[in-house]
């Protein structure tokens, strides 16, 4: 169903056999919400309604608020999950194109909210993800609400320095500061000051080795503490957070210790330094759905023996994470896993240790904090109407979260195959 037009619409009233408090953790019975232009105007049972008031039942279904993936990176991945392309066959327009491909399948399954963790790609400087939240936030393409990173920002070598995901020869693939190859304190202040510059919402910043990179052990350690600090301290000051690709337990503790608002992956962090991130209120996007279904089939013998070690390993870690009350949110790191996926991720936060109103947490309340959005993540007069519907109870299942049938972005509905009486 095509998304309606941005012209006045008259308010609506979505009635539902269910609405979820998120923060009371119940169902409230039956549900409704008055939407009036992009936001919602009032919960529950409505005496009087405009009289132009437009009714849409959507029938045997429970109203979530819009969930948020807050680690995607929409510029790779065709639409089967791999791309026909190899990363020496594109340009910046092929990558945007599939990006607004991937945004408009990422809204479609629920996602009204993501992050876009960092291109490491030859732009000239362009930051694609600005480019393609401009456009969504015009109406002039359908996609999520974008908080854009530019450039991630990696040392030469580094996992997300991209000749090392293919092991290139020298002179393939080149990239400068301003698209994130950073040297040194200064090299690392100017590269956080572009990204900002241009239009950057929050910075990634690769604090350790990967996984899927022919860099050595995963989690070594690649930016020292001087420069994760010049890093936080820029971003910081710009009122912009910082995320950080980080795995080793030693380049987490350093990350954490530096400032860092938030650690991706945190694979083989130690309990003392989980609860260090309990303790400083560090954000955990822990990606651990992609430790059971990334698919490591084609990659070269090396990267499968790491993924093999570290992997289960992972999973164990964030069950750890879970239990010593690290602030979890919701992300997939799409494409490690296919665009749109985010119900998967939810699943496996249940299976590592949490409640399904945690992971549902994760994916709106937690993950609004992350991102310092106090406008979205439940549903509530005077916040965006974000509006999502699903089958079922998710507080007690949380795979009804992969059938979502409703989705509506700031007063928009995107989809509508909710069944009727």
């Amino acid at each position: 169903m095509a998304h309606e037009s941005r012209a006045a619409r008259p308010p609506v009233l979505l009635r539902a056999a269910r609405l979820l408090d998120i923060d009371k953790g119940e169902l409230v019975e039956p549900g409704a919400l008055l939407v009036t232009g992009e936001h919602i105007t009032a919960v529950g049972r409505t005496e009087r309604l405009p009289e132009d008031t437009v009714v849409r039942d959507l029938g045997d279904v429970t109203l979530l608020p819009g969930l948020m993936d807050m680690e995607v990176n929409l510029f790779l991945g065709g639409p089967d999950h791999r791309s026909p392309l190899i990363p020496v066959q594109e340009d910046p327009a092929v990558r945007t194109l599939r990006a607004a491909a991937n945004a408009r399948r990422t809204l479609r399954r629920g996602y009204t909210t993501v992050r876009n963790l960092g291109l490491f790609v030859q732009t000239g400087g362009v930051l694609l993800d600005v480019a393609l939240k401009k456009a969504i936030d015009l109406g002039w393409t359908e996609g999520p609400r974008v908080v854009p990173a530019g450039h991630a920002i990696a040392p030469t070598g580094g996992h997300l320095d991209p000749t090392m995901f293919q092991a290139f020869a020298p002179g393939v693939l080149p990239l400068t500061v301003e698209e994130g190859i950073a040297n040194g304190v200064a090299e690392v202040r100017k590269a956080v000051r572009y990204q900002i510059k241009y239009g950057a919402r929050v910075i990634k910043v690769c604090a350790s080795n990967g996984v899927m990179s022919h860099t050595g052990p995963a989690g070594a350690q690649q930016y020292s503490d001087e420069e994760l600090r010049a890093a936080v301290d820029e971003a910081h000051r710009a009122g912009v957070k910082v995320a950080a690709h980080c795995m080793g337990d030693s380049a987490v503790r350093a990350a954490v210790e530096a400032g860092i608002d938030c650690i991706e992956h945190g694979f083989l962090a130690s309990d003392a330094t989980l609860d260090l991130m309990a303790r400083r209120g560090t954000f955990l996007v822990a990606t651990t759905c992609l430790t059971e279904r990334m698919d490591t089939e084609h990659a070269d013998p090396a990267l499968r023996a790491k993924a093999a070690d570290v992997f289960p390993r992972a999973r164990e870690s964030t069950a750890r994470a879970i239990r010593r009350g690290v602030k979890v949110a919701l992300g997939t790191d799409a494409p490690a896993i296919p665009h749109g996926k985010g119900a998967l991720e939810m699943r496996a936060l249940v299976d590592r240790g949490m409640r399904p109103l945690q992971a549902l947490r994760a994916a709106t309340t937690v993950a609004a904090d992350l991102i310092d959005a106090d406008d979205r993540g439940r549903l509530e007069p005077g916040l965006l109407a974000d509006v999502v519907a699903v089958p079922g109870d998710p507080l007690t299942d949380i795979t009804v979260t992969e059938r979502v049938t409703f989705v509506m972005k700031g007063g928009q509905v995107y989809r509508d195959d909710a069944p009727r009486p």
